[in-house]
């Protein structure tokens, strides 16, 4: 067994998402287990070398965690062969910029979404990545969520017979910065630093959707700014020029309906964070984050409409909770040790910057929906011109 200790450039990890699921729950995690193993009994182990704008915040991280390494700029991380692996969770602006460089220096290439803030620049970097002969990946997470992975089990068991339709609710209140301090940052309501749900959530919806349902072939989108006004991290007060909530309806090439509600002004009475409710001639499921419940043909109450008397029919009660499976590992790591095992060990990783740029290309539609106030085809990217 031979032990591959490999570098990865993580830059803009110092927001919430990027040191608690990529830093900490990833690549630390992956490190503090020994690292991972490749098939042919091989270890990868990744040693993280933190970059960002703020060496203070950069220092104090890698103190916090145990990281030896921080970089006094992205050139100098770029510029060590020993760092194989380029990961980016800057904001959305900045991104294609930073990835162009390490695509420059010959690295790996792992990004968060959007990949881009338009669907030209993504599909740029994925062919300039394919041009280079260097492995490349988005983050798509939620493939790997225990209940996702719960969901997933049931379609492919054949649990809901023929799937009819698929409604998606996303979101929860986020206070704007003077009762209470906003749990996101401010420039994911400025249109001019990348902000907006559309641009944010689509893409996730996208990857859902086509893994789980099916090819999204078209979409119908209304987007709305709620909250004109917040307060930024330091109490200002600032205008809202971004989307803050998206209401989207999608079909799939074989004419699957599903309808996705994302904000972040609403006040949440469901059973999660996001849950997707799916029903079928034989059956319906609703998926949370972790948990997923069921309600087969033969256990559907019969409704009735009634609005004179008090309803008789409880109806959270006749669904069953799926029993919780321990092997469910965080999902961002677990997509974390399949890129390390493509880079290290060639093995199989499907999720390129292709998946990533198609995901900006339904925020893109959505946008141009919402726009036109009309139904937009989304098209199969053409990587090739067109004969």
């Amino acid at each position: 067994m031979k032990k591959h200790a490999i570098g990865v450039v993580m830059n803009g990890v110092t927001g919430r998402m990027g040191t608690n699921q990529h830093l900490v729950r990833s690549i630390l995690a992956i490190r503090d287990q020994g690292g991972v193993r490749l098939g042919n009994g091989d270890v990868v182990i990744p040693d993280p070398i933190l970059v960002g704008r703020n060496p203070d915040k950069l220092r104090a991280l890698a103190r916090a965690h145990g990281v030896a390494r921080v970089a006094a700029s992205l050139d100098e991380a770029l510029r060590d062969p020993f760092n194989r692996i380029y990961f980016d969770a800057q904001t959305t602006d900045r991104r294609a910029t930073a990835v162009r460089l390490a695509i420059a220096a010959g690295k790996a290439i792992y990004c968060e979404k959007p990949i881009a803030t338009d669907v030209d620049t993504a599909v740029a970097l994925y062919r300039e990545c394919e041009a280079a002969g260097l492995k490349n990946g988005v983050v798509q997470d939620k493939l790997w969520l225990p209940g996702m992975l719960k969901l997933r089990s049931l379609i492919d068991s054949g649990f809901f017979g023929r799937i009819l339709s698929v409604r998606g609710e996303f979101g929860y209140w986020v206070f704007e910065g003077d009762s209470q301090p906003a749990q996101r940052p401010s420039w994911n309501y400025r249109k001019e630093d990348g902000g907006g749900i559309a641009i944010d959530m689509l893409c996730h919806w996208r990857y859902l959707i086509d893994n789980l349902f099916g090819s999204v072939a078209s979409i119908s989108c209304l987007c709305a700014t709620h909250i004109p006004e917040r307060r930024d991290e330091s109490g200002t007060p600032y205008p809202c020029t971004a989307d803050d909530a998206a209401y989207a309806t999608m079909r799939t090439g074989d004419g699957l309906i599903i309808q996705f509600n994302s904000s972040w002004c609403t006040r949440v009475r469901r059973d999660d964070l996001l849950t997707l409710h799916v029903d079928g001639t034989k059956g319906s499921a609703v998926a949370g984050l972790r948990d997923c419940w069921t309600q087969g043909a033969g256990e559907t109450p019969r409704a009735v409409w009634n609005p004179d008397i008090e309803q008789p029919i409880r109806f959270f009660d006749g669904w069953n909770r799926m029993p919780p499976d321990s092997t469910h590992d965080n999902a961002f790591k677990a997509q974390w040790e399949l890129f390390l095992k493509h880079v290290v060990g060639d093995e199989l990783f499907p999720w390129t910057l292709l998946e990533g740029a198609k995901g900006v290309q339904l925020a893109e539609k959505g946008l141009e929906s919402w726009k036109k106030g009309a139904w937009v085809g989304v098209d199969e990217i053409q990587l090739e011109p067109a004969r």
